[in-house]
């Protein structure tokens, strides 16, 4: 008997990519649970399900997870084996002047969904997608690992981090299947303009200069580990597919935690200059001193990904990625419109 899984905020960008990839790859079934308001944008679903012989397997239902879902909405629903927990808000500037929303959003909104999956009966699995900036700045060389410490600069990564004990929580308390995953600074097709990839990709083709956040000395371009949405979406499958839950360690710890990380890290500017080169561009930037006026943004973050590739995963190569996503969206200009 087929599967199905349950995709929160599945209008939005990465988890499009979610539902696009277990189309392609399984025969489940998938409801969409989205509020629609400026993160979730249904042409991105028309586009990756729409021209499908078989896009009756995506059911949509309109639902604002700030509030308990009710029977109706679970009515809706219907039977579901998996959750894919990735409605978030997830601006960070916007955390900053308006905190009280991202606690509304990432932890009262995780509690709702929480609340349902404990009393379905057939749940195999709950994944939640958490972020690298629970764990605050990496400095020098560190890459951190799943449980190691954190430290939130900023509202948002704070309401991630409260969202991630609440996961724990109701694993400890209600002996739920739950699995938490952290990835960072994810990219793709038909991601919004304002974030750094298109926005280079839209500045470059345009001649504008491109601003990127450096050191007090703006010297040093800040850094991640870039990873594309196909990517994240590859391993959702797999921890679907392969693994159950841990037995815990020696401090007790239940809830397994999976970092889903690109394959290298690669700074900003290198990252512009890619690009501009992808495109035939003259590359036309500024390294400005961010981080130290606006608290709440680190120059560095990252994350150590060798417990996803002790267990058979690994993500594919940055570049050729990145390079497949700038074709694309020259191709495809509409997305870079706000």
């Amino acid at each position: 008997m087929s599967k199905s899984i349950l995709v929160t905020g599945g209008a939005g960008f990465i988890a499009h990519h979610v539902i696009e990839h277990i189309l392609e790859n399984t025969d489940w079934t998938i409801v969409s649970l989205d509020r629609l308001d400026f993160s979730g944008n249904l042409n991105r679903l028309q586009e990756v399900v729409g021209s499908r012989k078989d896009s009756n397997r995506v059911k949509i239902v309109h639902h604002d997870l700030k509030a308990p879902l009710n029977s109706q909405i679970v009515s809706a629903i219907g039977s579901i084996n998996y959750i894919a927990h990735l409605a978030a808000g997830s601006h960070v500037d916007r955390s900053i002047d308006y905190p009280m929303e991202f606690v509304m959003d990432n932890v009262v909104g995780t509690a709702n969904i929480l609340e349902y999956a404990k009393n379905l009966n057939h749940l195999d699995k709950f994944v939640y997608f958490s972020t690298d900036e629970v764990f605050g700045p990496a400095p020098g060389d560190i890459k951190y690992k799943e449980n190691d410490r954190y430290n939130s600069t900023n509202p948002y990564s704070a309401s991630k981090a409260g969202a991630e004990e609440l996961v724990v929580a109701f694993e400890n308390t209600y002996q739920m299947p739950n699995i938490i995953t952290h990835t960072m600074n994810v990219f793709g097709e038909r991601q919004h303009p304002e974030k750094f990839i298109p926005m280079c990709i839209g500045n470059v083709l345009n001649n504008k200069k491109i601003w990127i956040h450096g050191n007090k000395e703006k010297t040093k371009a800040g850094s991640r580990h870039y990873i594309h949405a196909k990517d994240v979406a590859s391993a959702l499958l797999f921890l679907l597919n392969n693994l159950t839950p841990s037995i815990p360690d020696e401090t007790g710890i239940k809830c397994p935690k999976y970092n889903i990380v690109g394959a290298e890290e690669i700074d900003n500017l290198s990252l512009a200059k890619f690009i501009a080169e992808v495109l035939g561009k003259e590359l036309k930037y500024e390294i400005i001193d961010f981080h130290s006026s606006r608290p709440g943004h680190d120059l560095r973050y990252a994350l150590d990904g060798d417990k996803m590739m002790n267990v058979g995963w690994s993500p594919s190569k940055v570049y050729d990625t990145l390079e497949q996503t700038i074709k694309w969206t020259v191709d495809n200009k509409r997305w870079l419109q706000s």
